[in-house]
């Protein structure tokens, strides 16, 4: 069975190899999906794939590579897509805030 979690971090998140490290961690555990950073400095990244290895992926999200500061991180549950591979996206324009609205 294929999970979908969209989480959201904040802290000290961008700059500490959060994005890279995240890709890695992903493909190791066979999870598809995508990060990136947002404006406003926090990251935002979509896991898809069993349910523990989604798991272990929010987890590391909420902790993230050893240089990074977490203080926050929210995750929702979504309908599964059918992503195939991760992939470190473009960072999101100005505005482009999903916790936003």
């Amino acid at each position: 069975m294929t999970v979908r979690q969209h989480v959201h971090v904040s802290g000290r998140v961008q700059g500490v190899f959060y994005r890279d490290t995240c890709r890695r961690f992903a493909e190791e555990r066979g999870v598809a999906g995508w990060v990136r950073n947002l404006y406003n400095g926090d990251v935002e990244a979509v896991f898809e794939g069993e349910p523990d290895d989604v798991a272990a992926m929010a987890h590391w999200a909420a902790e993230g590579p050893r240089s990074a500061q977490v203080t926050r991180c929210t995750g929702v549950s979504e309908e599964p897509e059918g992503l195939s591979g991760f992939h470190v996206l473009p960072d999101a324009p100005p505005g482009d805030d999903p916790r936003a609205g």
